[in-house]
C-alpha cells in the first residue's frame, strides 16, 4: 500500500552504541506489548503494512514468527494466556474482568504465573501500563514491582455478589453521562457511529497521548535506567503494555503526515462481503459500523495505521534507552500484541466474536542476544501460541516451566531449529466478548472450521479462499472436512478442560458431538 519507510517527522533512526554491560549468565527480558494491534502492520509485503521504522530495523536483528495467534479475540483471556501459558478454558478467565457481565474476575486459584517463577529465580520484576487480567489482583502478587502506582490491597476481600454489585452500581452511574437527546437532534459527525440510548461514539480523531501511552513508556524508560544502576548482577524483566492502537483510533496527528491521503487507501477485499451465509450476530455487529462511508472506512484504516506508527515510535525510544544503559546485548526483546483487528474487513472494526484470522493475528517478534546464536533477520512460518511466550521466557532463563502449560518453548526457533512434532494447527476459545456466545475454531494451513453455538457453522477453504468470503458448511452440512475437524476441536477441548461438552437437546448442538472421540480416562 505505501512505498518505503520514512523516517518520523524530526526523528532519525539511532546509530548503534558500543556496548559497556557486564554479560550475565541468564539475559534481561524486555517485553513491549501492544493492544489489538493486527499481525499483517508489521509484516512486509502486507496490504496493511504500517510505517514503522523502528520495527522494521528491529527485525532485521531478530525472529518474526509471522504466523503467530492468540486463543481469543479479546483482551484479559488472552493476557492471561499470555501470563499462565495456559488456554481460557484452563486459566478461567473468559471476558473483560471489570464489566457487569464479566464471567470471571480473574484467573482460577491456584493458576501459576511465569512471572512468579522469574521472581524466585531472583529476577528483578517490573511493570509498566496495561493489566488488565484480574479485577481482584495486581500485579505485585505476582512476582512483579508495579511501576503504575496501583492503589488497592493485596486482594479484594469483597465476596463475588459484593464486587458484582459494584461493578453494576458503577455501569448504572455512567449511564447519567449518555445524552437524552435523540440521535436526530444533531447532525452525525465524520467518524461517528450513533448509538440511541447509549454515549456517543466517534471511531477515529487525533491525541497528542492517547490512552497515556507516552507516559507508561516513560516509566519503562525510567525502569531501564534505575536498574542499568542498581548494584546487582541479577538479570532483571521488564514489561511495557501500551494500551494503543486499540480503538477509538486517535493517533497524533503528526503521525498520519506518514500516509496518504484517505482516498489513495483501498479498502479490503473482503469489505462488501454480505455474510449472508455467516452467523446472524456478524451481521448485526457489521450494521453498527455500516452508518460509516466508504470515504470514513478508508479515513479509519489510515488513522489505525498512523496509530501503529505511533506505538513503533514509542518502541523505538525504549530500544534507544535500552542501548544507552549498556544492557542492550545481554536482553530478549519480545514485542507483541494481545490481539488483532478487523481494520474493516468484512465491514468490520476492532474484534470479537466474528471468527475472522485478522482478530486473532499478532505481530510477535523476538531479538535474542548474540551468545544465543541464533539466526538474525528471519521470519518464521509455522502456528505460534500466544500460550508459547511463557514457557520460552523460562527456558532462556533456566527456570523450569510449571508441569500444567498448554504452550511450548520457541527456543528452539530462535535457535535455528524446527522441532519435526510442532503442531499443525491452532484453537480458538471464546465464550463471548462481553455478550455470552460460546465459540470454538480449529484452524490448520488448508481448513477452519468455527463451531457457533448460537448459530450454524462455518468452514473455509484457506488456500482457495484466503479471504474467508465462501461459507463452506452453509453450502453442505454434510461436507467431507466437517467431521474430521471436529474430531480435532473435541480433541483439544477434552485435553484442556474444556467446558463444552453437556449434551442436553438444545444446547448440543454441534453438528457432531464429542462422542466420536474416546473420552479421556
Amino acid at each position: 500500500m505505501f512505498v518505503g519507510p520514512r523516517p518520523y517527522p524530526g526523528l532519525a533512526l539511532p546509530e548503534p552504541l558500543a556496548f559497556t554491560g557486564v554479560m550475565s549468565a541468564r539475559p534481561n527480558i524486555l517485553i513491549f506489548m501492544t493492544d489489538q494491534q493486527r499481525g499483517a502492520t508489521v509484516l512486509p509485503g502486507s496490504p496493511v503494512k504500517a510505517v514503522t521504522p523502528h520495527l522494521d530495523r528491529f527485525r532485521e536483528e531478530a525472529v518474526t514468527f509471522s504466523q503467530a495467534y492468540c486463543p481469543s479475540p479479546h483482551c484479559c483471556p488472552s493476557r492471561a494466556t499470555f501470563f499462565t501459558g495456559l488456554y481460557p478454558s484452563e486459566h478461567g478467565v473468559w471476558n473483560n474482568v471489570a464489566v457487569g457481565s464479566a464471567l470471571s474476575r480473574g484467573p482460577r486459584a491456584g493458576i501459576r504465573f511465569w512471572s512468579e517463577d522469574l521472581a524466585e529465580a531472583g529476577y528483578r520484576m517490573r511493570f509498566a501500563g496495561k493489566w488488565h487480567i484480574s479485577h481482584t489482583r495486581q500485579p505485585r502478587e505476582f512476582g512483579w514491582r508495579d511501576l503504575n502506582g496501583r492503589p488497592g490491597t493485596p486482594m479484594d476481600q469483597r465476596s463475588p455478589e459484593q464486587q458484582n454489585h459494584a461493578v453494576n452500581a458503577r455501569e448504572r452511574a455512567a449511564l447519567n453521562e449518555t445524552p437524552a437527546d435523540p440521535p436526530s437532534a444533531h447532525e452525525r459527525q465524520p467518524g461517528e457511529i450513533v448509538r440511541p440510548g447509549y454515549r456517543p461514539y466517534i471511531h477515529y480523531g487525533e491525541m497528542e497521548n492517547p490512552f497515556g501511552d507516552g507516559n507508561v513508556t516513560d516509566l519503562g524508560l525510567q525502569a531501564i535506567a534505575d536498574l542499568a544502576r542498581e548494584d546487582s548482577e541479577d538479570p532483571w524483566c521488564l514489561y511495557v503494555g501500551t494500551l494503543g492502537p486499540h480503538d477509538p483510533y486517535f493517533p497524533p496527528e503528526r503521525f498520519l503526515d506518514l500516509y496518504p491521503p484517505a482516498e489513495e487507501i483501498p479498502l479490503p477485499e473482503s469489505f462488501a462481503d454480505d455474510m449472508e451465509d455467516k452467523p446472524a450476530l456478524y451481521r448485526r455487529t457489521r450494521e453498527r459500523f455500516a452508518q460509516l462511508t466508504p470515504a470514513e472506512h478508508r479515513e479509519a484504516i489510515r488513522h489505525y495505521l498512523a496509530f501503529c506508527s505511533y506505538e513503533d515510535w514509542l518502541f523505538g525510544r525504549v530500544l534507544d534507552a535500552l542501548r544507552a544503559s549498556g544492557q542492550e546485548e545481554n536482553t530478549t526483546v519480545l514485542y507483541l500484541s494481545d490481539h488483532g483487528d478487523y481494520l474493516g474487513e468484512h465491514g468490520l472494526w476492532t474484534k470479537g466474536l466474528p471468527c475472522f484470522d485478522s482478530a486473532y493475528h499478532i505481530p510477535a517478534i523476538v531479538r535474542t542476544p548474540e551468545s544465543f546464536g541464533g539466526p538474525r533477520g528471519s521470519t518464521v512460518d509455522a502456528f505460534i501460541s500466544l500460550a508459547d511466550f511463557g514457557p520460552t521466557l523460562l527456558e532462556m532463563a533456566a527456570v523450569a516451566k510449571p508441569a500444567r502449560c498448554t504452550g511450548r518453548s520457541l527456543l528452539p526457533f530462535l535457535c535455528g531449529d524446527t522441532p519435526r512434532d510442532w503442531r499443525d494447527a491452532l484453537h480458538f476459545q471464546s465464550d463471548g466478548n462481553e455478550i455470552y456466545g460460546i465459540q470454538r475454531a480449529v484452524m490448520t494451513r488448508e481448513w477452519k472450521l468455527v463451531f457457533n453455538t448460537f448459530d450454524y457453522d462455518e468452514l473455509y477453504d484457506r488456500l482457495a479462499d484466503p479471504q474467508q468470503m465462501r461459507n463452506l458448511a452453509h453450502e453442505d452440512r454434510a461436507h467431507p472436512r466437517l467431521r474430521e475437524l471436529y474430531e480435532r476441536l473435541w480433541q483439544f477441548g477434552l485435553a484442556h478442560e474444556d467446558h463444552i461438552f453437556d449434551q442436553y437437546i438444545t444446547t448440543a448442538l454441534g453438528e457432531f458431538g464429542p462422542g466420536i472421540v474416546p473420552a479421556s480416562p
